[in-house]
């Protein structure tokens, strides 16, 4: 009895589409605060997250404890549901980051334009509307995306995995918190109903645009399911370090096991290591191959390093493949070109780097890789909002349109036309019209740099 007590209070709270509805409105009351205020919303959520870290805690072992007892989470994700003291204070400081930088998002003139005689066009920033953010394990996504779509003035729905519900619970307890000191409480909604993701995925009236945070599994799903909703993400992170023939020996060794080594499960991590060939049994690749082993890295070889060898490590099933784990694949190249080749044939776009003291080697290199994130002489782990100085990222993008790489505040942004006229009317400017088309780009006003 009590069981069915507590089945029926679960979900006793509004439908996903009343949640939709009070998103919507909330974000409309949001974006129409003056942008101080929606900064000090941040601000106070920053202060939440630090002032009740033993709170959050409490509720994220929990979450921890429930994972371990029913052993259905791998370790990498065991990592991401992990909230420590440090994790909260990072997060504290990407929030305060956020709103800082978020004074002058929504409601910026980007273009100015006068038609005609007392007609003004201006091109304004606004928001893109509601959010819909799915997310697996990382209950720190959620203040970060919180905040994000509070400087953005986008209403917003969070729909976390249930292995974090009790650290998503209380972090969003503590983001609605934030929110009610203006008013603004609803614009934040988290979706514990039982609607499946892709049921979501068909709201098509109610939400503008799907971020997908999770396995390369779970953002093609998404992608798969979304009907008539853009999606953006990126359903894979197969990124590359290209070691040139003038490569300098230290900065190989540093860049390649901070790139693989320092958080192997990150969508950032490096996944191929592709050598220019006259490197092969050079004590360079010898100090490569030796510091990979050191860190227990296991080596999948590609079919051209595999030819090379007499012994092989374990051929390499793909190219194309994200081992989200201390794991590589080392194949071998002729060229930079082969190497930008190799990179567009098997990458997914997101981050390729290249190593070499040759500046115009590099500069190549950084004009030909298309992807979204693209690096000289530095780890492939640098693709991140927080290290862009974005304050964080809702995600990294590795799409075209719209927003690409890590994807802050500008990104969840998208503008409007205002026209202010006096009586003006197109039959005015016809052949015979009395009206003339100026088109003067006009100044634009003087933002505020403090």
């Amino acid at each position: 009895m009590d069981d069915m007590n507590c089945t029926n209070s679960c979900f006793s709270g509004p439908t996903v589409e009343q949640q939709g509805e009070m998103a919507r409105a909330g974000g409309r009351s949001l974006a129409a605060l003056q942008p101080e205020q929606r900064a000090e919303i941040i601000y106070h959520l920053a202060d939440l997250l630090t002032d009740q870290r033993e709170e959050i805690l409490l509720a994220n072992k929990k979450d921890l404890e429930e994972a371990e007892s029913k052993g259905r989470l791998a370790l990498p994700l065991m990592k991401r549901l992990s909230l420590s003291t440090s994790k909260l204070n990072s997060l504290a400081i990407g929030l305060r980051q956020i709103a800082a930088s978020s004074q002058e998002s929504v409601g910026r003139v980007i273009r100015r334009t006068r038609i005609a005689k007392d007609l003004e066009l201006e091109q304004v920033t606004v928001p893109i509307g509601v959010l819909l953010v799915i997310f697996e394990s990382r209950p720190d996504c959620l203040p970060q995306v919180s905040a994000l779509a509070i400087a953005s003035g986008n209403g917003l729905l969070l729909k976390g995995g249930k292995e974090a519900a009790h650290s998503n619970q209380i972090l969003h307890h503590l983001t609605q918190e934030a929110l009610s000191i203006h008013g603004v409480k609803d614009a934040v909604q988290l979706v514990n109903t039982r609607e499946e993701v892709e049921d979501l995925c068909h709201l098509d009236k109610l939400i503008d645009l799907i971020i997908p945070r999770g396995s390369s599994q779970l953002v093609r799903d998404i992608q798969k399911a979304a009907k008539g909703i853009p999606v953006m993400g990126h359903s894979e992170g197969i990124c590359h370090v290209y070691v040139d023939t003038e490569a300098s020996v230290e900065k190989v060794t540093r860049i390649v096991r901070d790139s693989k080594c320092e958080y192997p499960a990150a969508c950032n991590a490096l996944e191929t290591l592709l050598i220019h060939r006259d490197l092969l049994r050079t004590p360079l690749f010898d100090q490569i191959i030796d510091m990979l082993r050191v860190e227990q890295v296991k080596i999948h070889a590609g079919p051209k390093f595999a030819s090379y060898l007499t012994f092989s490590p374990s051929e390499v099933k793909s190219l194309r493949t994200e081992y989200g784990d201390l794991e590589c694949c080392i194949e071998v190249v002729d060229s930079v070109q082969e190497a930008i080749d190799h990179i567009h044939k098997y990458g997914s776009s997101h981050t390729d780097v290249i190593i070499t003291e040759n500046e115009k080697t590099a500069e190549f290199f950084l004009q030909h890789v298309d992807s979204a994130c693209v690096f000289w002489n530095a780890s492939t782990r640098f693709s991140d909002g927080y290290r862009f100085g974005l304050g964080a990222e809702v995600g990294i993008s590795t799409s075209r349109i719209h927003a690409r790489g890590p994807v802050g505040i500008e990104g969840l942004l998208t503008t409007k036309w205002l026209l202010k006229g006096e009586n003006h009317v197109v039959s005015d400017f016809s052949e015979h019209g009395s009206m003339k088309f100026l088109h003067e780009t006009l100044p634009l006003p003087q933002r505020n740099t403090n």
